[in-house]
């Protein structure tokens, strides 16, 4: 069969939005069934900002995987407005909805994201991440029965995205619940997003896991180079923060901290592009962005 004739083929495909409050390993999950990094992680909450498509292709289905922001309540900064619209939005556009949890507890986010869900009428699964950290396997159930009662899922699922476990049982059951139809996406196509969105996003990963709490999460980085030299990748990134005490914390002592950031996230870029990469970081102070309507328009996280 030829490419074109099996891309036409009629196979089960659709979008699943991967939604739960912030740091449930949404995005763990989807690096994990792709087997490949495409979603930035780190133990800070909402490391997640933009919706970003992570697409699966089998013989059997193309699963097109939307990994959201993580909901949350209590912060009313516009970015905070827009990742949650995002959310909202989503979930009214897709065929199934996986909503993670922690296997171990339920809280007042859960129910916000649960709100969204009843408001959609799309299907869901319920996904209990972190089995893994559970030491008393036999609370589990009763857990699961609890959460029955909340919502008429159609499969309850534990899994442990971070050890790999459950995966394919997960994974098996979102073909199953897709629509057949032809594929959306050519099947060597991994995700929606351009070269120079995943190269920004993995310099702000760096920097969420090296910054820890020393950072509030209100930093940007913007590729303002990305060209290739006699087969040397050349990556110029511009890292925006909010004020100049920020800034200092970023750049560390003799620039050591914006060094360690510039090689971990250059190593990740050498991955993932296969090539060799020349990584050049600096730091400004923009006051407000996060809370600029406008700011955050010219920095694509509006209207996207």
């Amino acid at each position: 069969m030829s490419q074109s004739n099996k891309h036409k083929t009629k196979k089960h495909c659709g979008l699943v939005a991967i939604v739960g409050r912030p740091n449930v390993g949404k995005s763990t999950l989807i690096n994990h069934i792709l087997g490949q990094k495409i979603s930035i992680t780190s133990r800070k909450p909402q490391t997640t900002r933009h919706r970003l498509l992570g697409i699966k292709t089998t013989d059997k289905a193309q699963i097109v995987f939307v990994d959201t922001p993580g909901l949350h309540l209590g912060v009313d900064k516009a970015l905070n407005r827009y990742m949650n619209k995002t959310v909202s939005a989503v979930i009214r556009d897709v065929d199934l909805i996986l909503f993670m949890i922690d296997a171990n507890k339920w809280i007042q986010e859960d129910d916000k994201v649960l709100e969204n869900i009843r408001n959609s009428s799309v299907p869901a699964f319920l996904v209990l991440n972190k089995t893994d950290k559970i030491s008393e396997k036999e609370k589990l159930l009763p857990f699961m029965e609890s959460l029955m009662a909340k919502h008429d899922f159609d499969e309850i699922i534990p899994i442990s995205a971070l050890k790999s476990k459950g995966i394919d049982q997960l994974e098996s059951l979102v073909i199953k619940a897709l629509p057949l139809g032809t594929y959306l996406f050519p099947e060597d196509q991994l995700t929606d997003k351009n070269s120079r969105f995943l190269a920004a996003e993995f310099v702000r990963e760096k920097i969420t896991r090296q910054m820890g709490d020393e950072l509030p999460y209100e930093v940007n980085v913007e590729i303002e180079e990305f060209k290739t030299l006699n087969g040397v990748l050349h990556i110029s990134a511009l890292i925006l923060v909010e004020r100049e005490g920020q800034k200092k914390i970023l750049i560390g002592r003799n620039g050591s901290s914006l060094k360690l950031i510039g090689t971990e996230a250059r190593k990740e870029m050498e991955l993932l592009f296969d090539a060799k990469v020349m990584l050049n970081l600096w730091v400004k102070v923009k006051s407000g962005w996060s809370d600029d309507e406008r700011a955050l328009r010219s920095l694509g996280y509006i209207d996207q």
